[in-house]
């Protein structure tokens, strides 16, 4: 688009991952720039740490998207990253906030939002009354699991390339291909090998898991993770329920096992606060694995001593000031997860 072209609106949005941004993706940019004065590109699951769903951090992912573009229309862009908060109602006021940041006074009746409606994953398009709404039409099927899919997978990196070539402009291709020589890659085609093993492994439905939250003097006890999946990411204590038991006994037998911890069943009994069922769909690249988090707080006594275990390289006591700051460091949705009982985001 050139600075002669004469845009009717004031603002266009649109919203994705865009991971990877591929041509379907770039239909909207297009779109949304010949309509509007001003886009605002929202990065969705901005915050969180690297996985085979969300292997490029949201300034990687904003990089791609300005190199497919002219200088003009790279100021005519600005950019959103949103976190997840696994809550349709914080992320829509979320996204609203930060388009208020934005767009000092701007009206909503000024700000439409343009996208295409590919699958039910698509329903938050439809939460944004008053805002307009633009639908496009995709020229080309293109699925962006699929690109991460060839990306992550086989012996050449430059032969996967060559296969996405049809889907992704040429500034992302070569973007990817600088990208696909750093340490990281190396470590997300690990991780996603290993994901792909685990999700043959354990095809279900659904799994079942149950995990330990447990406080203390203004502290929360956290494992690293070890294995190929998450490794080195913080998590909290946890695994899967074994058949037949319960949940609560499943997050104190994981809780024992990763850190050592082993305080008087009556002790844990009276420190228990409540359980909450964390089930979003996304919220593990692994499958779908609904957890139940026991809170537990043991008031204000001097810290136990623990000692990472079983499949956890550390465990260790965090001050709860610090989890703000500890987002991408965090295994799956376990920053949501902590922001449940903590507030930790806010």
């Amino acid at each position: 688009m050139t600075p002669n072209t004469s845009p009717q609106l004031g603002t266009a949005l649109i919203v994705g991952r865009w991971q990877i941004f591929h041509k379907g993706h770039e239909t909207l940019l297009r779109t949304a720039l010949s309509m509007a004065h001003q886009v605002i590109v929202v990065i969705g699951s901005a915050y969180r740490s690297r996985n085979p769903q969300n292997p490029f951090t949201w300034q990687e992912r904003q990089s791609m998207i300005l190199s497919t573009l002219s200088e003009y229309d790279r100021t005519r862009v600005q950019f959103l990253p949103v976190r997840d908060y696994y809550d349709d109602t914080r992320w829509n006021a979320a996204v609203r906030e930060g388009v208020k940041k934005l767009v000092p006074g701007a009206p909503s009746n000024g700000i439409t939002l343009v996208g295409f409606k590919k699958d039910h994953t698509s329903y938050y398009l439809n939460n944004f009354h008053p805002w307009a709404w633009k639908e496009v039409t995709q020229d080309i099927e293109i699925d962006a699991t699929a690109l991460r899919n060839v990306f992550f997978e086989g012996a050449d990196p430059d032969a996967r390339l060559e296969v996405m070539r049809p889907y992704v402009s040429a500034p992302v291709l070569a973007y990817l291909q600088a990208w696909a020589r750093l340490a990281v890659y190396a470590e997300r085609v690990k991780e996603h090998a290993a994901v792909m093993t685990y999700r043959k492994r354990w095809a279900a439905p659904f799994h079942l898991t149950a995990d330990a939250i447990v406080q203390a003097s203004g502290h929360v006890l956290l494992v690293r993770r070890g294995g190929d999946i998450g490794h080195g990411l913080w998590a909290l204590p946890g695994g899967f329920v074994d058949p037949g038991e319960r949940m609560y006994t499943a997050a104190l037998r994981e809780l024992h096992e990763e850190t050592g911890l082993n305080s008087l069943a009556s002790t844990m009994q009276a420190a228990f606060k409540c359980s909450v069922v964390f089930d979003h769909p996304g919220r593990s690249p692994r499958g779908r694995i609904i957890t139940h988090a026991c809170h537990f707080d043991l008031g204000n006594i001097g810290l136990p001593e623990v000692k990472g275990a079983d499949d956890a390289q550390e465990a260790r006591w965090i001050p709860l000031e610090r989890l703000a700051g500890m987002e991408d460091h965090l295994f799956d949705d376990h920053a949501a997860v902590l922001d449940h009982f903590f507030d930790s985001y806010r």
